[in-house]
């Protein structure tokens, strides 16, 4: 999958922020942009990893297309 991610400068510290306006909270940081940009992988990798879910015993799930 391609997900856009945004790059920024810090002005005083020289630092790259990064994130992935599709994925809210989805972001990460590096002193160069090449880190920054191999840790917002990272960061969406696990953004997007399946996690264990604990529900109630009547609970159903679904899936949906969108």
């Amino acid at each position: 999958m391609k997900w856009r991610v945004v790059l920024e400068a810090d002005q005083e510290t020289g630092e790259w922020a990064v994130w992935c306006p599709e994925l809210p909270g989805c972001i990460s940081c590096g002193q160069t942009e090449e880190e920054a940009l191999e840790n917002i992988l990272e960061a969406i990798e696990l953004y997007l990893e399946p996690s264990d879910i604990k529900l109630d015993s009547g609970a159903v799930v679904r899936e949906v297309t969108v």
